[in-house]
């Protein structure tokens, strides 16, 4: 057999390439860090998470993304694997220290033996016969070239905005305190800053008045993603509108004070040690020196410390539903299948997943074994449904996986999401079931 070729080692090149080796293929996994950088990257590592160190909720049986962590999970993700070893309290989401998550990937990659780690930049295509391209959210403008040639169709874009991070000692612990939204979890997994109505007011005005990242002219129509708005271009739509999204403080309640506060900044702890906490839902454009002082102005961040301020990269992708075939092949050039951000899913997981995908059907095809795919009552072959035909071309943008791309169950009432979940994992079941067993 030939090997596969996997151009990108993001949570969806790493996915792919786990899923195709231990599926008796041989990988090589083509990555250009150290090589060339990139703009959001900051080390060589594999699955490096570059903006939030949350994969979202964790809750199977009622969340979209956590029946999708939950099928990754019966699959043997790698991915999942290293987020159950660096796991973060979160309350109920899934949260990870985003360095012992990717060294852990990076190590298990490393030490497969039919996977082989190749740094280099991958401008072109060369002529091998089975290739995924999996170069994500931030795919080299060299490469993004050659597919929108290859494609005939220019790559659409959006702007995705990294959170800051800031050091927990620089935090006054007697202003915030420690709180999940209805105490779940452990019922202390964030830290809460709370804002009374005229902080919250003058707030919003600073941040609708400080000063933004000028864009290039090419870049202006490029839309955001919704899931990801910058902080200010929330704000800008309504004074209540961040108290009513990321500052809500619905479940939750000032100790000192014994009540609810009017608005409430919230960090999310975002490394194992504890030192490194993030500012939830603080995705912004503002330029550096104003983040410093805007975001000082929050009670209890009065002297933060940021280990990393947010900032803006150009997220790419492709029109899957009109270039890709329900394989994630590109239907001009079949040898060509595409994985994760860049086919137009939104999020770690749902990247990660479709990697994962991409991988088994790569190495099925490579075996000369039929390629099922998942049924579509389950989170994956629900997501692979939207990007390969259930979205429509003309407007398609990135989506997060979400019980609406589901086939309906008729039942109503507040266990229909339960049991969705769990007609998915029965699915999912007998999806994975080898033919001899799935035949008696």
């Amino acid at each position: 057999m030939t090997r596969i070729h996997i151009i990108g080692g993001g949570l969806a090149g790493s996915e792919a390439a786990w899923a195709a080796a231990r599926a008796g293929c041989d990988v090589a996994l083509h990555e250009m860090r150290p090589v060339r950088g990139t703009d959001a990257h900051v080390t060589d590592g594999l699955a490096e998470l570059v903006c939030s160190n949350s994969f979202r909720s964790d809750d199977w049986e009622n969340n979209a993304v956590g029946l999708l962590h939950e099928e990754m999970r019966h699959c043997g993700s790698l991915v999942m694997q290293a987020a159950a070893e660096h796991k973060l309290p979160a309350g109920g989401a899934l949260a990870v220290d985003r360095v012992g998550f990717s060294q852990s990937v990076t190590r298990a990659l490393e030490a497969h033996p039919r996977i082989e780690i190749v740094r280099e930049e991958i401008t072109d295509i060369p002529d091998w016969e089975n290739i995924i391209i999996a170069t994500g959210p931030l795919t080299s403008p060299a490469l993004a070239d050659f597919i929108r040639m290859r494609t005939g169709e220019d790559s659409l874009a959006f702007f995705d905005a990294i959170a800051p991070v800031v050091h927990r000692e620089s935090i006054d612990l007697d202003v915030a305190w420690f709180q999940s939204r209805y105490d779940k979890g452990e019922g202390a997994d964030y830290l809460n800053c709370p804002l009374d109505e005229a902080q919250y007011r003058a707030f919003v005005e600073a941040l609708l008045a400080g000063e933004k990242t000028e864009f290039k002219e090419w870049e202006k129509s490029t839309p955001y993603f919704e899931g990801c708005l910058p902080i200010e271009v929330m704000a800008s739509r309504g004074v209540q509108t961040l108290a009513f999204g990321p500052m809500k403080p619905v479940g939750l309640r000032d100790p000192r004070k014994d009540s609810r506060p009017y608005a409430v900044v919230q960090l999310r702890q975002d490394n194992a040690l504890g030192t490194l906490w993030n500012m939830v839902g603080f995705q912004t454009k503002l330029k550096h020196g104003e983040q410093t002082r805007i975001f000082r102005m929050i009670p209890g961040l009065e002297n933060a410390q940021f280990a990393r301020l947010g900032g803006l990269h150009r997220n790419t992708f492709i029109n899957s539903p009109r270039l890709l075939d329900r394989q994630l092949r590109l239907k001009a050039e079949p040898r060509l299948r595409f994985a994760g951000q860049i086919t137009g899913v939104e999020g770690y997981v749902e990247s990660a997943a479709i990697g994962m995908l991409a991988g088994r059907f790569a190495s099925a095809e490579l075996r000369g074994e039929e390629t099922i795919l998942p049924p579509p009552t389950t989170a994956f072959g629900a997501l692979l449904g939207h990007i390969t035909g259930g979205a429509d071309a003309k407007t398609f943008q990135p989506m997060n996986v979400n019980f609406g791309l589901f086939p309906e169950l008729k039942a109503r009432g507040k266990d229909r999401k339960k049991m969705m979940a769990h007609r998915a994992i029965a699915d999912l079941e007998a999806w994975l079931r080898p033919k001899s067993q799935a035949a008696e």
